[in-house]
């Protein structure tokens, strides 16, 4: 191995070497390296595992591999892409698969032709990169097989004619029976080949010019076409928000502004984000909603009409700004929505209910802003279709005899649920009696 590092480095010496790296893609080169190929290692992670593998550092020992010769040639095809092919040659006892191994060593000749997708371009020292192909390989003079090389690789410049490149394959097999998994890990030297590149030639400085004639040559001047001042580096005096001031007149050089305000905003004295021209109560703070100026509380009960429920009638903010049902109203109502009947199985109002309904309609009537919910429900007995029905029209009931009684329509909110909603045992008499029910509930 050594021999063969030291006739590398020799190549290397009469490989000619310039300086810079300048074409981005790499140009055509050979080149000669020292591989090793390696058959035990795949072995023993297919056989296993690869943590397991380097969990025991079970990876192969440099006398299990085989080492050998290969010559390269690499063309730039994009500032990314190169390709490369390669034909190396070594000495093996090579692992058929579902065959007796051989008693001695015999000459593997391989050849591949690959991509290899680089990180960088020519321009840089340093390039790793992916790659794969397709390849062949002869073993014994005998045997053929075909494998994919998989792997990747570093390619560093030297000089503009020589780079070093160290690639790891995995190598896999396609045709099964004459081919095993193996790495090729390689080290070599490639040279440029082809018409060297051009010395550059390097143009003597231009003498100082100042295109604008504000005193300040170009190469100090940031406008070198507009005549400036030298402590802006030769550019106007700025106007930093375009509000068509300079800066040095801008008492708000960093906000656009107005003139008749010496460069700002228009101001806003009540801070409610409304421009005093816009806002109608400049010095109160506001709402856009309301051109600037604060909520409206109609009914002058300390919550603003966006928050009352009942904006037109004083009421607590604990209760949204609506008035506290008086507890009495609230219990009539309740006895008498525990006190409705109808004949059975229809939604004909029996008499026995008109007394507690005409309590509701007289609270109702005594407090104009008061709604009612009338919501009504059945038991499970019967379709889901029938059942709604029936809540919807024993619902209607209640609200037509409300309205006989004097009391405005629209102030009744009908629901049915039908069975939906049962608040009892459906599999009881009793629990069906409690599921049969009208529910009212006044509101605001």
């Amino acid at each position: 191995m050594k021999k063969i590092l030291a006739v590398l480095l020799a190549l290397s010496a009469f490989i000619p070497s310039g300086f810079g790296q300048d074409d981005e893609i790499r140009p055509a080169a050979i080149g000669i390296s020292f591989f090793l190929n390696d058959f035990t290692t795949p072995d023993r992670i297919r056989t296993s595992s690869l943590s397991q593998v380097l969990a025991n550092k079970s990876w192969a020992k440099p006398k299990q591999t085989s080492p050998g010769l290969a010559f390269s040639y690499f063309k730039g095809l994009r500032k990314h892409i190169d390709f490369a092919g390669t034909l190396a040659g070594s000495f093996v006892r090579y692992p058929f698969l579902n065959r007796q191994p051989f008693y001695n060593d015999r000459f593997l000749l391989e050849g591949d032709a690959s991509l290899n997708l680089k990180m960088f371009s020519e321009k840089y020292w340093v390039s790793p990169y992916l790659i794969a192909g397709v390849g062949g390989h002869m073993y014994g003079g005998k045997y053929f097989g075909a494998f994919l090389p998989l792997g990747m690789g570093l390619k560093v410049n030297f000089y503009d004619e020589t780079h070093l490149f160290i690639t790891s394959q995995y190598r896999v097999p396609v045709t099964t029976g004459t081919s095993s998994y193996h790495f090729f890990n390689q080290i070599g030297l490639a040279g440029s080949i082809g018409k060297k590149k051009e010395p550059k030639v390097i143009t003597p400085p231009t003498p100082p010019v100042d295109t604008d004639k504000d005193g300040i040559i170009d190469s100090l001047d940031k406008c070198p076409t507009v005549p400036g001042l030298a402590k802006y580096e030769g550019c106007p005096i700025p106007d930093t928000d375009k509000d068509g001031l300079n800066d040095e007149e801008d008492k708000c050089p960093t906000v656009p502004g107005l003139a008749r305000y010496q460069g700002c905003p228009i101001p806003d004295t009540d801070k409610d984000g409304i421009n005093d021209e816009e806002d109608k109560c400049p010095t109160v703070p506001g709402l856009a909603r309301y051109q600037g100026c604060p909520l409206v509380d109609t009914d002058n009960d300390g919550v603003p009409d966006e928050e009352d429920k009942c904006p037109t009638v004083p009421g607590p903010k604990e209760n949204f700004g609506c008035p506290e049902i008086k507890q009495e109203e609230i219990k009539k109502v309740d006895y008498a929505a525990n006190n409705i009947y109808f004949a059975t199985g229809k939604y004909v109002l029996l008499a026995k209910s008109f007394k507690g309904l005409a309590d509701v309609a007289q609270i109702l009537k005594d407090n104009p802003q008061l709604k009612l919910a009338i919501d009504g429900h059945t038991d499970y007995v019967g379709t889901d279709e029938s059942n709604q029905a029936l809540s919807e029209n024993r619902a209607n009931a209640v609200k037509n005899y409300l309205v006989k009684q004097g009391v405005d329509e629209s102030r009744l909110i009908v629901t049915g649920h039908g069975e939906s909603e049962p608040i009892a045992d459906n599999k009881t008499a009793a629990g069906r009696q409690k599921n049969r029910r009208v529910e009212l509930k006044l509101n605001y």
